[in-house]
């Protein structure tokens, strides 16, 4: 009895616009027009990028924190038997300050080719409209959700004296500026970048408490540079 060999997938980490469906990449949209399945965080998102985009994808897995053993098991039996995959994220670079990591340690283990389809990221987006260069800087993510928690991690990223970028949700916009400013000072400066390709983008530049006093009360996507 002959036994059924298979090559092993292809996993895809496709960078996907991070606002405006326009910077999706030529390479992006032939990638997702081919593979058998894209991974998402949300099927929702998923669904919503790809109409915008004008791709019709033909499966799509959700992986997040709660089901991420299972569609592990999943995307690694579909690997095994030759299905191409594609992983994005709700927006931007995949993996980066994203889920994927774990999914990409089981490909390699496999022996599968990860293969990286470069795109938008919000932090080069950010760092591409600074007005003075920054060589050497520390990314910071997203900080503690904690408020006493996130206050340490500031005190501690002050004293790297290196400029500090930071990510967060919009919701924590004004809890962030605040508590940079009593770790670094009202006249620290810092650009604030908001909503970036989309229609309502905008560019705040200034110390912290100038920003702090043009945003307050706002809740939009947000990259905040401290130097």
């Amino acid at each position: 009895m002959s036994r059924t060999k298979y090559s092993i997938g292809n996993l895809y980490i496709v960078a996907t616009p991070i606002g405006n469906p326009l910077d999706i990449t030529l390479r992006a949209l032939e990638v997702l027009r081919s593979v058998d399945a894209v991974i998402c965080e949300d099927r929702r998102e998923g669904s919503k990028l790809a109409k915008n985009i004008g791709v019709d994808i033909k499966e799509w897995i959700e992986i997040n924190e709660h089901n991420e053993a299972d569609s592990g098991n999943y995307i690694q039996d579909l690997l095994i038997h030759g299905t191409n995959l594609a992983l994005i994220s709700d927006c931007g670079t995949p993996v980066f300050s994203d889920p994927g990591a774990k999914i990409i340690e089981r490909a390699l283990g496999l022996g599968a080719n990860i293969i990286p389809i470069p795109g938008a990221s919000s932090l080069m987006t950010a760092l591409s409209i600074m007005d003075i260069p920054l060589p050497t800087f520390h990314f910071a993510g997203f900080l503690p959700r904690q408020p006493v928690k996130r206050q340490k991690t500031m005190d501690q990223l002050r004293k790297l004296n290196i400029p500090i970028i930071i990510m967060d949700t919009p919701y924590r916009l004004n809890a962030v500026i605040k508590d940079a400013i009593r770790s670094f000072g009202s006249i620290k400066n810092s650009v604030l970048a908001c909503d970036l390709t989309m229609p309502n983008e905008k560019i705040y530049r200034g110390t912290l408490g100038e920003i702090g006093k043009m945003v307050n009360g706002k809740k939009v996507e947000f990259i905040l540079i401290i130097y």
